[in-house]
């Protein structure tokens, strides 16, 4: 078989979805598949059951492909922590903070490895499907990008294009990106997939017609624009679009706002909260009147200290003092759980310059950030609402609960190991509460208890299934609208 590269004519054009709906098409027809993506910049991360740490497209992809997720799927992860530079993950373990400059000075180091995992890969799996970054035919990045076409060569992959007609342009993205590429790039380009497409697709069929002219590859398919299906997304970049909503809560719903910091980190631990029909999810940058939302939650931080400064410039800080006084519910998740307490000290300059930065003081907590990260999966209960919760840890910061403040959670299990131990913290009228749990959220006990005390008569939504259903609906979705001859041609090496 030839392996599968899923590469994008521009960032953000779903090729993080359209490599997921792969993973589950070729899974389905009991094909031993597996994701790889050399380098991955993202703030979203999840771990693997051994406790690496990888991009949480990689671990959904594996979850389509119905295989374990392993650090080999993303060898070099990329976290930025400020404008210009990012915290390197290598094959699971944080390793070094480079700025863009030192990193991309350099980077044969950094693919030697990333196709050390690409081996390993190949040998235990009868099919890969890579996916890329952003767009493939950055010319002024192309002796330093490991990630598209020299791990298309070095896999001896088919590179299928993915193109986004929503944003307009298809025409000059697919048909441009052709024209730069060296030959031998060319050579590997089987087809290309329209992505994104609204209205009465019939109505393209000369567009189909005329890109397959003009670029000489086949046109796989035109996938419309859907709703309703839920896949963990690459990073932040869907946000933009989300970002400080011009209309006011709905006072018929359940409304929490959450705070787009500048450094956010795994957003996604929001979004079983946004599928809620009975409650809505506003992302908010810049301040503005709280007053309507029942709660306000301070996601993950790549910054920790430099987001808190943030806050108080732009006057969230007091805002959320206000808002809390007026029996408003704060809610902390990893970093946001960091910046609810007394203070976050940075030693040993983990973020930035070390110091101690004050924090907003709503949980009797203190947090020293530490030169080792903290990486596991979790399950336990939550004492206060006897419900059980879980969810996997990110953090280099080891939180102490100062005297008066009460733990959130009893943890009772980390990466399959039986333990005894806490996490989190509630104050006493259970309005503020702060966590380690990333995917807390995804429980629907804990959801349920989080929902209801905003509202006591919300209602919970029937239960729409877990991740499998929603790779399910993914997959029938793409492949309705794929011609699947084509596809199997591309795999088999008939094309």
């Amino acid at each position: 078989m030839n392996n599968i590269a899923v590469f994008g004519t521009a960032s953000d054009v779903g090729k993080s979805v359209i490599a997921t709906a792969f993973c589950r098409i070729f899974s389905d027809a009991g094909i031993d598949v597996a994701p790889f993506k050399a380098q991955n910049m993202s703030n979203n991360s999840g771990v693997t059951p051994d406790g690496c740490e990888i991009g949480r497209a990689q671990i959904a992809q594996a979850e389509a492909a119905r295989v374990v997720p392993t650090a080999d799927m993303n060898p070099v992860l990329l976290k930025p922590n400020t404008d210009t530079g990012a915290q390197v993950v290598l094959q699971g373990r944080a390793v070094a903070n480079r700025s863009a400059r030192e990193y991309f000075g350099n980077t044969k180091p950094w693919r030697e490895t990333a196709f050390q995992s690409l081996g390993r890969l190949q040998q235990q799996h009868e099919l890969l499907v890579i996916e890329g970054a952003g767009a493939c035919a950055e010319m002024n990045l192309y002796e330093r990008d490991f990630v598209n076409f020299k791990t298309a060569h070095a896999a001896d992959a088919s590179v299928i294009l993915v193109a986004d007609i929503d944003r307009g342009g298809v025409f000059a993205q697919v048909v441009g990106t052709m024209a730069v590429l060296p030959e031998e790039d060319r050579q590997l380009v089987s087809g290309v997939v329209i992505n994104r497409f609204r209205g009465d697709v019939s109505l393209f069929r000369d567009g189909v017609r005329m890109l397959e002219e003009r670029s000489g590859l086949p046109v796989l398919g035109v996938i419309p624009y859907f709703q309703g299906i839920s896949i963990d997304s690459e990073d932040a970049v869907l946000l933009q679009t989300a970002v400080d909503p011009p209309r006011r809560p709905d006072p018929a719903r359940v409304s929490i706002a959450v705070i787009r910091l500048p450094h956010i980190s795994n957003f996604t631990d929001v979004a079983a909260l946004e599928r809620e029909e009975g409650a809505e999810v506003h992302y908010l940058s810049r301040l503005r009147s709280l007053d309507g939302y029942q709660a306000v939650v301070l996601p993950g931080s790549k910054n920790v200290r430099g987001d808190l400064a943030w806050l108080e410039k732009e006057g969230w800080g007091a805002a959320l003092q206000d808002f809390r006084r007026n029996g408003g519910s704060v809610v902390g998740i990893c970093g946001g759980y960091q910046m609810l307490g007394i203070d976050v000290a940075d030693p040993y300059g983990v973020e930035g310059e070390p110091g101690v930065t004050s924090g907003l003081g709503m949980l009797p907590v203190r947090t020293v950030l530490q030169r080792e990260k903290t990486l596991c999966n979790a399950a336990g209960v939550m004492p206060a609402a006897g419900c059980r919760v879980h969810g996997y840890e990110i953090h280099m910061g080891e939180t102490v609960l100062e005297e008066g403040a009460t733990t959130l959670f009893d943890v009772l299990n980390r990466n399959g190991w039986e333990t005894s131990a806490h996490d989190g913290a509630i104050s006493l009228d259970r309005h503020v509460f702060g966590t380690y749990f990333h995917g807390v959220f995804d429980a629907s006990g804990f959801r349920n208890w989080f929902l209801q005390s905003l509202d006591g008569t919300f209602v919970p939504a029937e239960d729409r299934g877990d991740r499998e259903d929603e790779y399910n609906r993914l997959a029938q979705h793409v492949s309705e609208h794929l011609d699947m001859e084509k596809l199997w041609g591309i795999v088999n090496g008939e094309w």
